[in-house]
């Protein structure tokens, strides 16, 4: 399993963040004294990761500046998205030819976490079992995701595949952001732009889509009232 490559979500509109992406794109929002996407380079490097894409829309110039410079020790490729904003499905099938490992890592760059003996990149690598996954998600107890105000994603049974919340009023666990697909994964997908809802739907009923839990914390920074909280318990951390 070395040798992965890793797609990384740096196109989205941050609208939710607003004030503070009125000027840059949300990857580049500071938290703790760095970017957010600083922390997600951070974790690629800690589990040997040197080739990633990432993909652009809003502000992409800012992105491009960012990955030249301080993510110059990475392998890493734009993907670009100027024209049309894909979003995650479609961002994912744009940028596929790039990445040449199978499986790979899918990461959104809005997020912090942190992780227990093992890194989760490196935790979720010995977990594939490419006989049966085409999509492996990291999930985290309710309780440990932190400025999360969702009800929870899925439930999971003792094969650890997930299912849905749907009407139920809260489910146990939270997808973090963080997973590793199959090339297989992105078959035959929609034209132009969709949701990774889509594949997952199609993964599930196949049962071919499990999750791993994670075993640190997970931070959600999706508003500018989720950054102070964060940065606080970062601190006590250390």
């Amino acid at each position: 399993m070395s040798g992965l490559h890793a797609m990384l979500m740096t196109a989205g509109l941050g609208t939710r963040m607003r004030p503070l992406t009125n000027d840059k794109p949300k990857p580049l929002v500071f938290v703790g004294g760095k970017p957010l996407l600083a922390y997600t380079l951070d974790k690629l490097r800690e589990a040997g990761i040197s080739d990633c894409v990432a993909n652009v829309h809003y502000l992409p110039e800012q992105i491009e500046a960012y990955m030249a410079s301080d993510a110059r020790d990475l392998n890493v490729t734009i993907s670009d998205e100027r024209a049309l904003l894909l979003e995650t499905g479609g961002g994912l099938v744009k940028a596929q030819k790039h990445l040449k490992s199978d499986p790979f890592y899918c990461i959104n760059s809005d997020s912090i976490w942190t992780d227990g003996a093992v890194d989760a990149l490196t935790r979720l690598a010995k977990a594939w079992n490419a006989d049966t996954m085409d999509c492996l998600m990291l999930v985290v107890p309710r309780e440990r995701a932190h400025q999360h105000p969702g009800k929870g994603d899925f439930f999971l049974d003792d094969a650890m595949l997930p299912v849905r919340r749907g009407s139920a009023d809260h489910a146990p666990y939270v997808y973090i952001g963080i997973q590793l697909l199959s090339h297989a994964f992105l078959d035959n997908p929609p034209e132009g732009a969709f949701s990774t809802n889509i594949l997952w739907d199609r993964a599930l009923a196949d049962g071919r889509m499990f999750a791993l839990i994670h075993d640190g914390d997970w931070y959600d920074i999706g508003s500018p009232q989720a950054i102070a909280p964060t940065e606080e318990a970062l601190l006590v951390r250390g």
